[in-house]
């Protein structure tokens, strides 16, 4: 019997119930993706409520972290601002400025030694005049010595003062021998041998052209540092509190979306432990953008009430006694006598300009215009206003308070009469009248040394004043620093400690 023929086997019925055919591979990736982001998901526990409380809690504590780090970096630039401002840089300028004035002041002493000659009693007389050149040449010793310390490992500016130093003994020595002929000579007031005179020449020009420019490079180069510290540090310290603030507002929003999500899952109001480390991290935040606004507030102090000032007015200080020492070279070197006016002239509008507009600038033109500009220094000044500059015009608007204004008024006010004693001395040399001129300009009871002296002890309290503000400035700033380098970090781990108290009890319901 032949067995019944077999037929192939029927395709699959697309309906029927058996296993689907894999799709293609394509169609398989995103869908392996999406099973390996769940797997991910499950180890590190974001789909459970205690892989979210560890999440946030990481979180909260990486942002205090920052806050931490945002707080010690601003401080350390508060602390470097304030450590070259007010002791480093900031002290060196004053001491080269201190050397400036020294130098200046014992070539004017040594000009009134020589212009007296025998007539000891004539100005301050020729032993107060030694005693005050001395007491200067241990000043300039002392500011030099200083600034060489200060100066530390930069050998440009320890070089700088080394020869100072060293152009300082060459100058003591050809005082010395013009003193010493000054003396053998035994002249009448103003009546110098030409050798006396000779010999003054090379010291006052050693002292004009190498000594007083190699001393106020030193104050330039320090005053640049100074002014390039402070705009970098306080620069630094703002940017620093404004990442202080924004790094505690982060915190701060971690820290309170972790306790909202708390009272949200466990229906429990407040957690004590979240809410205080909340008001840490609030405190540390506020209390750092308090004192870095306090701290730039000190640096800009010590630099523009004090340091600015200081700076100009010893100069202004230093020029005035240089210029009055010129009346004195004036008197006693008639051979250059016009070169030391047009020095005094020079002087004159370094301390305090005056445009002369269309006018010549001369001292006519000088005298003529400084009372206009005395004053616009008074509160309601009468005519047309006067733009001044110079030394004392760039202090009019740096001035503290109605105080500091006041003494710069009667400071000016006191420069004009020394001015006034200048036109009056000259008036009388023109004339032929020298041994009048000498009189009046070594009168130390009413003519021009009373008259200098009144307005240098103006000066001297006007700068007394700034530099109590400089010093105020700096104290403040270094008591605002104090224990800010351990208390942002103490206070971390005390935020951490109470955020991790806060959470340990929520992750232990679930074990």
């Amino acid at each position: 019997m032949t067995p019944p023929a077999t037929s192939p086997p029927a395709a699959p019925d697309p309906s029927s119930s058996g296993p689907p055919a894999p799709p293609p591979l394509a169609a398989q990736a995103p869908a392996v993706r999406r099973a390996r982001t769940r797997r991910r998901f499950r180890r590190v526990g974001l789909r459970t409520v205690p892989g979210w409380i560890r999440i946030g809690t990481a979180a909260t504590l990486a942002a205090v972290v920052l806050l931490v780090a945002a707080t010690m970096a601003a401080v350390g630039d508060a602390r470097e601002g304030m450590r070259t401002v007010g002791h480093d840089a900031g002290r060196q300028v004053m001491a080269t400025g201190t050397l400036y004035f020294a130098l200046s002041d014992m070539d004017a002493q040594v000009a009134d030694i020589l212009l007296i000659g025998r007539e000891h009693d004539l100005g301050i007389g020729r032993a107060e005049s030694l005693r005050r050149y001395e007491r200067r040449r241990a000043e300039a010793n002392r500011a030099a010595v200083e600034a060489a310390q200060i100066a530390g490992r930069d050998e440009a500016r320890r070089r700088t003062v080394r020869e100072v130093l060293d152009g300082l003994g060459s100058y003591e020595r050809l005082v010395g021998e013009a003193m010493l002929l000054d003396r053998q000579s035994d002249h009448p007031a103003g009546e110098l041998p030409p050798n006396v005179v000779e010999t003054y020449r090379k010291a006052t020009d050693l002292m004009k052209l190498e000594l007083l420019p190699r001393a106020y490079n030193l104050t330039l180069d320090s005053g640049a540092t100074v002014r390039r510290s402070y705009e970098t540090d306080r620069a630094a310290v703002l940017a620093g509190r404004l990442r202080v603030g924004l790094t505690g507002a982060l915190a701060l929003v971690l820290l309170i979306g972790l306790q909202v999500y708390l009272a949200a899952r466990f229906r429990r109001l407040v957690n004590p432990a979240l809410a205080l480390a909340t008001l840490g991290a609030l405190a540390v935040a506020v209390l750092g953008v308090g004192m870095l606004s306090a701290q730039a507030g000190h640096l800009k102090r010590a630099k523009e009430q004090g340091f600015d000032s200081i700076l100009a007015l010893n100069r202004a200080r230093a020029i005035s006694h240089s210029a009055f020492a010129d009346e004195s070279r004036y008197l006693l070197d008639p051979g250059r006598a016009d070169t030391y006016e047009q020095t005094f002239l020079d002087k004159a509008l370094s301390v305090l300009y005056v445009d002369p507009g269309e006018r010549p600038l001369n001292l006519e033109t000088y005298y003529d215009l400084l009372p206009g500009a005395v004053r616009s220094y008074e509160r309601a000044p009468g005519g047309p206003p006067v733009e001044v500059l110079g030394l004392l015009g760039e202090e009019k608007g740096n001035s503290l308070g109605p105080s500091e204004r006041s003494r710069l008024h009667a400071t000016v006010q006191a420069y004009q009469r020394v001015l006034d004693n200048d036109r009056r001395m000259r008036e009388l040399a023109v004339r032929g009248d020298r041994r009048a001129a000498i009189e009046l300009r070594m009168d130390r009871a009413s003519g021009a040394v009373a008259a200098f002296d009144a307005y240098d002890r103006r000066l001297a309290l006007l700068i007394q004043a700034h530099q109590d503000a400089f010093d105020r400035a700096v104290r403040a700033g270094d008591d605002g620093l104090a224990g800010w380098d351990a208390l942002p970090t103490a206070a971390a781990l005390a935020v951490a400690a109470l955020v991790l108290a806060g959470v340990r009890p929520r992750l232990a319901e679930f074990r």
